[in-house]
């Protein structure tokens, strides 16, 4: 079976790339285990499969990094989840908390035919639900600078890129608060504990047709939600 067809493969390569998707540190075989939940034996021989196929550079002990190969067929799969969970959400009636476990089983069974034709229905989108960018056929990925919100300074202010799917509860918690992609966004305290962030949100149809203005508002959230959202940088 060929490598980027091999379920298992393609698990690896998709978590080894969206480790340092939105942070810079490469990954370790250690956090590559957790994060896959398996033995730290198996990422050792799994990752000897992969850089003997090319797809993975890596020295005893040191972090793990996709080669030029390995990297495009990573985005082959990001592609896939992403074009899924868009789907899921605009055709299918599913809730932005409820696509990602349906994606991950999905994206090793779709052929290239029907993720074109899924693209093609949806007007091929640039990001899906979350904000997380879809990569194009050929593995170009739009990318702009960002920061976590727990990061940014007070005083900042931008717009919402993205929110981690990792949690469905701080994405229902988020979606009742009003933030999503794309909204405007205004850090306004974060307190000296760092266990609060007070931002202002500004709704993404703020202008409507009669001219009319949507009023900002201001909510409060906890560091671990703000941990989960990126704004522009």
């Amino acid at each position: 079976m060929p490598a980027s067809k091999n379920p298992a493969i393609e698990d690896y390569l998709k978590t080894v790339y969206a480790h340092t998707e939105w942070q810079p540190d490469p990954i370790t075989p250690k956090a590559l285990a957790d994060k896959l939940g398996v033995a730290p034996s198996s990422v050792t021989e799994m990752v000897k499969k992969m850089a003997a196929q090319g797809l993975i550079a890596h020295v005893p002990y040191g972090p793990l990094r996709l080669t030029d190969e390995g990297r495009l067929r990573a985005l082959a799969v990001v592609r896939r989840h992403r074009l899924i969970e868009t789907w899921l959400v605009r055709e299918m009636g599913y809730q932005w908390d409820e696509v990602h476990d349906e994606a991950e089983v999905l994206e090793h069974a779709l052929s290239d035919r029907l993720l074109e034709a899924i693209d093609l229905r949806l007007g091929r989108p640039v990001r899906d639900p979350h904000g997380d960018p879809i990569p194009t056929a050929d593995g170009t990925i739009a990318t702009e600078p960002f920061l976590r919100l727990d990061g940014a300074p007070a005083g900042h202010t931008g717009r919402v890129l993205r929110i981690s799917d990792r949690d469905p509860d701080v994405l229902r918690l988020l979606a009742a608060a009003g933030v999503a992609p794309g909204v405007g966004i205004e850090i306004t305290t974060v307190d000296a504990a760092g266990e609060r962030v007070l931002v202002t949100v500004t709704p993404i149809d703020a202008d409507d047709s009669t001219g009319a203005t949507a009023e900002a508002f201001p909510i409060e959230l906890a560091a671990e939600a703000a941990a989960e959202i990126w704004v522009t940088g």
